[in-house]
């Protein structure tokens, strides 16, 4: 997601505060136990590439959570580990969202444009400056389950082609990852199988089939385990626990109409459902983050009716998961997590439950003395685009997956320091 997001008297009544923090680790005798970790690959989407505050740049990179393992690695046998930043010169990358002010609760958050690593563009669609040295993190955000063997799905992704040369640009995902000999991976592909569809209020790509998901899914980690390597997985999160689902709510919007001149006695905004039937919201549904009172609700169309406030003009599908749609998500998720463990156990792999992981942090919980939650900027754990996470985010999962992983093969691979990770970059 790349908007721009301009939040106002809405983020006012959601936003009070902010957290400090004061941690301290201890670090435990490292041992491997029964695993190799002398090649570890790192496949993945955005949230595997470090993506955060809605784009890709090299601060982000360099706390990506793979970036954090290999580093936790060394301490057990890892070898080197590469991650394709982008250029010291261009160190803003593809861009990203930046809070600039927070004044009583306001955040003022507008997009960072120099510095860019844009070497030009087709149509509407920008070029990353080419990483051409060795890779061992190939999060690629956008990707899906079905690209990982799509030939020449280095042309349809941006942040893929930065990667590939006029050799290689059809190579399939799956192929370019394994190409070099490998004895240990994560994978953490099936994220946007569900994401797009319900980030953009169940509006967006159908969510991948179930059937389909398994069979993908499957492929990959045949792929992956075909040499007799080891590896941890990781399921897909819940996605209506995000902050993006839930920093907008019908109370602060309801609220913020309320304390304009104009909007004395609301007592209902009007969405239109995914049956396409108007109806009052309730807190069974979630807005998104991109939907904003400034500006916005209430604002007459051509035919005067106030924005959101009437059946005739109500908020749009695209952002709202209705009650129904919600259930829709929430199934394909847990179909989709009922594969990854079956595929996942029958293969002896160690399983990171990114769902209940991040739903465990994100209603709430004190790490090494910081105090961590998925509400917006004041939580830690979500940036500002309300989905991928901060650099304290993507600690807390990388211990996560060192936990998984040091249980399923008997390793003591150390731990990493949340306390050197910050979460949204306040001005």
């Amino acid at each position: 997601m790349k908007s721009t997001y301009f939040y106002k008297s809405v983020l006012a009544l959601a936003i009070l505060g902010l957290a400090s923090c004061k941690p301290t680790i201890d670090t435990p005798a490292p041992t491997k136990g029964t695993a190799d970790f002398t090649r570890y690959i790192a496949l993945g989407n955005s949230l595997t590439a470090g993506f955060s505050d809605a784009g890709l740049y090299l601060e982000g990179q360099k706390n990506s959570y793979p970036e954090m393992i290999a580093a936790q690695m060394k301490a057990v046998g890892g070898g080197s580990f590469s991650t394709p930043f982008f250029p010291e010169a261009q160190f803003n990358g593809s861009g990203y969202l930046k809070l600039t002010a927070l004044v009583n609760g306001v955040p003022t958050i507008v997009p960072e444009t120099s510095n860019l690593a844009i070497r030009g563009q087709v149509g509407s669609v920008n070029l990353y400056t080419k990483y051409t040295g060795n890779i061992e993190n190939f999060g690629i955000p956008g990707i899906q389950l079905a690209h990982a063997k799509i030939p020449g799905y280095g042309t349809k992704n941006n942040y893929y082609e930065r990667l590939l040369t006029d050799a290689t640009i059809n190579t399939p995902y799956l192929d370019f990852v394994t190409a070099k000999p490998w004895t240990f991976f994560s994978n953490w592909l099936g994220n946007n199988d569900i994401l797009g569809y319900a980030s953009a209020g169940a509006t967006g790509t159908a969510p991948t089939p179930k059937g389909a998901f398994a069979s993908q899914y499957a492929e990959v980690i045949t792929k992956l385990t075909s040499t007799g390597a080891k590896g941890v997985v990781a399921t897909i999160p819940d996605v209506t626990k995000i902050a993006y689902f839930n920093t907008v709510t019908l109370q602060t919007l309801l609220a913020a109409i309320n304390a304009t001149p104009t909007g004395k006695d609301v007592k209902d905004i009007y969405i239109q459902t995914g049956a396409g039937i108007p109806r009052p919201a309730t807190a069974e549904d979630l807005f998104t983050l991109t939907l904003s009172s400034a500006g916005v609700m209430g604002t007459p169309n051509g035919s005067n009716i106030p924005y959101g406030l009437h059946p005739a003009n109500p908020v749009e599908s695209h952002f709202v998961l209705d009650k129904a749609e919600i259930a829709v998500v929430n199934d394909f998720v847990t179909s989709y997590n009922n594969s990854i463990k079956d595929i996942a156990n029958a293969k002896g792999l160690a399983i990171m439950d990114a769902y209940s992981m991040l739903n465990e942090y994100g209603a709430g919980k004190m790490v090494n003395g910081i105090p961590v939650s998925a509400a917006f900027i004041k939580g830690n754990l979500f940036s500002l685009d309300g989905t991928h996470l901060t650099p304290l985010g993507y600690a807390i999962t990388a211990n996560a997956f060192i936990a998984a992983i040091n249980a399923k093969y008997g390793s003591n691979i150390p731990v990493v320091d949340v306390s050197k990770y910050r979460g949204v970059k306040l001005p």
